[in-house]
Order: C-alpha cells, then structure tokens, then sequence
C-alpha cells in the first residue's frame, strides 16, 4: 500500500470516531455542533498560524470566500447529522449518511470535476460504488425484530437529507471553485495541491464557528445552553475531526488519490462508527441484524478497495 493511499485511510478512522466520541461527550445537537466547532477553530488556527503563514502559502480573499462558505454548510451538516443520530441512532444513522454522502460526492467529482475519464471508469466507479450502497444499506437495514424506535422515519429521512446535501457542498466546493478558476491554478497546484487544501483549514474553521453559533440560536433557539458544560467537553470532538478533516483535503488534493477516491475512502469510517455504537455504545443488536452487519462491512471495504485502485482497473 503507498503512502498516497494510507493518507487517505486516515479520515475514516478520525470520522468514524466523531459520532462515539460525541455521543460519550453527550449534549443537545447545537451544544455537540458548537463544541466540536470549537475544537475544529483551534486546530484551524493552529495549521494557520503554524503551518501556512510560516510557508508563505497564499492567504487571498479567495481563500476566506472558499474556506468560510465550506465551512457554513458543513456546519449544516453537522448539525443535521446529529440530529438523525439522536433520532435513529450512531449504528444506523453513520452507514446511511456515509451512503449518501458516497453517492453524492461521487456523482459531483465524476461530473462536475471530470475525475473519470473513459467509459471503463465510469464502469468501474459504478459497480464499486453500488458495492459501498449496498453494504451500507445491509449494515443500516432494521431486523423484522427490531424495535420501531431503530428504524429510518421521516424526521430522520429529512434529517439526513440535510446532513448529506451539506456535507456534499463542504467536499466539494474547494475543488469545484478550483475547476471553474475561481482558484488561479498557480495557487491551486502549488505544494503538489496541498498548499491550497491547508489554507483553507483557518477560514473554514470559523465559517464553522459562525455557521454553528447562527444554527444553535437561529434553528435549534439554544443561546443560553450553547455556554454549559457539554459544549467545551466536544472540543475533543472537534480535534477529532480536524484530524480526518486534514487528511482528507490533503488526499482529495493528490493526483494519484482525487477527490471520488479520497472522499469514498473517507466514508470507511462506517465501519468504525457502526462498531463502535455496538460495542462501545452498547447500542442493541439482533442476531439477523448482526450478519447483516458483517456482509455489508465486507461489500464496503471491497467496493472501497475497487474505487481505490479505480485507475488499474481502468
């Protein structure tokens, strides 16, 4: 395995923590959206201060406009997609969400950023990608045995509908603003691409910063709450997912990785989620929904495998 492609596998292990390590920090929706801002902020800051000012790297008004705007909607996505872990839980709620947000952002790199070029591409991508939908719908599928308050309902159907179409803006518009030049290529493609992704980590955090505070007072009418206890505790939350976060603009920026690959390399944090509200969550079983969980776990590596290698393939 080179390195290029192990980068890109340590998203999915950050990622698939956040909905445990949140669940264990507890709080409202707003409360874990804001504290996990937070701890987003300081890392942002960090590889600002630290990493991108030190180097030079190009700091323009593009770059607040990107990195702000990414952060507001995924913002939007948090904060929706907490809200369907509340309502259907971590186990069912990560394979659906990781579902959409796989179908989605495949769909928008294949086509708006050209990343698969010839029809043996578009072949391969497909059936990999329906691999990954499959599993994830085996993983998130409610046995006949299982209680109502596990199963997908309208409130956590409109819930994840709001996560995934945020989550597929933040994925992809650094790239998508890139393509159509609002990112001069010369600062796209300095550093190998990774200078680009790292400058945009400081702005995007405080476009998460205000996008959490205007939902947790706006939406979810939380402004006393949004300075008690459980916030400050997601911090780690947050630290969590900047970690992933870095990981995956930075393999979503690497030509021999792009951003189907990188994105659907990501979403194998499923695996981590779903176990982890099992066995760490304690999350209740049966053993119908057991096996499933191991079939679709296995379909989604493999079609994880396939997509990642997409350019022997084809």
């Amino acid at each position: 395995m080179n390195l290029a492609i192990l980068i890109a596998l340590f998203p999915a292990l950050f990622w698939g923590s956040v909905g445990i390590v949140s669940s264990k920090m507890g709080g409202t929706a707003a409360q874990q959206t804001l504290g996990m801002t937070v701890g987003a902020l300081i890392f942002g800051l960090g590889t600002m201060f630290f990493y991108v000012i030190p180097k030079g790297i190009y700091l323009g008004p593009q770059i607040w406009v990107v990195g702000i705007i990414s952060g507001l909607v995924w913002a939007v996505g948090t904060a929706y997609q907490f809200l369907t872990f509340k309502e259907i839980g971590v186990s069912i709620g990560m394979p659906l969400s990781t579902a959409g947000q796989i179908i989605m952002n495949a769909i928008m790199a294949a086509t708006l950023l050209g990343e698969w070029i010839n029809v043996k591409m578009w072949l391969v991508g497909v059936v990999s990608i329906a691999l990954v939908v499959v599993g994830a719908t085996l993983i998130s599928a409610p046995d006949k045995q299982a209680e109502k308050k596990a199963t997908l309902d309208a409130k956590g159907f409109f819930y994840l509908a709001l996560s995934t179409f945020g989550y597929m803006l933040y994925f992809a518009l650094p790239n998508f603003l890139a393509k159509i030049h609002y990112i001069e290529p010369s600062v796209k493609n300095a550093g190998n691409g990774v200078s680009y992704m790292t400058s945009i980590v400081g702005p995007q955090a405080i476009g998460q910063v205000i996008g959490a505070i205007l939902i947790a007072a706006l939406i979810f009418h939380e402004r006393e709450q949004m300075v008690e206890k459980p916030t400050w505790k997601n911090i780690t939350t947050g630290l969590v997912w900047a970690l992933g976060n870095i990981f995956m603009f930075i393999s979503a920026a690497d030509p021999k990785v792009g951003q189907t690959i990188a994105t659907t390399f990501s979403q194998l944090g499923i695996i981590v989620g779903t176990l982890g509200g099992i066995y760490i969550l304690h999350e209740k079983k049966t053993k119908g929904q057991m096996r499933n969980i191991f079939i679709g776990i296995a379909l989604v590596i493999i079609g994880a495998l396939i997509i990642g290698n997409i350019h022997s393939f084809a």
